[in-house]
């Protein structure tokens, strides 16, 4: 538990309920703020910690020590508080389902430096814990077929170890992975990846990537678009079991 948190509701005379009232969430999201890892959205951290009386690094320190890139710890907020993510991928196995040197492989050629990309792999890894979180999120992912079969400089033993690493996750009862076959020609998905997420109290948010920058949104005709072609291509990509029959396959041919 975090004794910070739980000390300073107890001495503002705030109970979850009331505290979640003022900040206006859940309830249940307000009570998991008291649960190790669980920090506030950055846009609600503020608040609480002046509700509380205390200094956000006093109740969740590890924020000072956060490692992912400053544009990004708003939706790896959203990821900790996510009931569910229905997550599409073009071209790369989802962040959350990446092996080390899978991530290192993603950064390849960006202009970074060897402790920058130390600390955004070690980051992508940390977000990875929210597959083992209690209570359990949901994560649906589907992926193009072509992401099984693409390695970086020719490593088959990395892309081996990552469609392994995928089979693995996909066999979590919380995790269901889905593959849009090769055959299919032209799909819903090639417009590119996104990620839908599931709030407590019905809230959803879009995360949209792209080659400049992500975005973040939350607009109802946006959600309502991705829904849509969330459908569209579902409709396109295997079964859970076919899928990872296939990714099984994948993972023997880069042996």
């Amino acid at each position: 538990m975090n004794h910070a948190v739980i000390e300073a509701m107890a001495t503002a005379g705030l109970t979850a309920e009331a505290l979640a009232a003022q900040v206006e969430v859940d309830p249940k999201t307000a009570g998991r703020w008291a649960n190790p890892g669980h920090i506030p959205q950055s846009r609600h951290r503020a608040k609480v910690a002046a509700l509380l009386g205390r200094e956000v690094s006093e109740l969740w320190p590890e924020v000072g020590r956060r490692r992912e890139p400053a544009w990004f710890r708003r939706w790896a907020d959203v990821e900790r508080e996510a009931l569910s993510l229905r997550w599409f991928e073009l071209a790369r196995v989802p962040g959350l389902l990446q092996t080390e040197a899978y991530a290192r492989a993603t950064l390849a050629g960006e202009a970074l430096s060897s402790g920058e990309v130390d600390r955004l792999v070690a980051a992508r890894l940390a977000r990875q814990a929210v597959l083992r979180r209690d209570p359990p999120m949901l994560l649906v992912a589907v992926i193009d077929e072509m992401v099984l079969r693409r390695t970086a400089g020719g490593d088959r033993s990395m892309m081996r170890d990552q469609c392994e690493h995928l089979a693995d996750c996909a066999t979590l009862p919380f995790v269901q992975v889905h593959v849009v076959p090769a055959d299919v020609g032209m799909y819903a998905g090639l417009g590119g990846p996104f990620i839908l997420a599931e709030l407590d109290g019905g809230a959803r948010l879009l995360h949209v990537d792209g080659q400049a920058h992500a975005q973040i949104l939350e607009q109802a005709a946006d959600l309502v678009t991705l829904d849509r072609r969330w459908a569209r291509i579902c409709g396109d990509a295997l079964p859970r079991a076919q899928s990872l029959e296939l990714i099984r396959k994948a993972a023997a041919a880069w042996t």
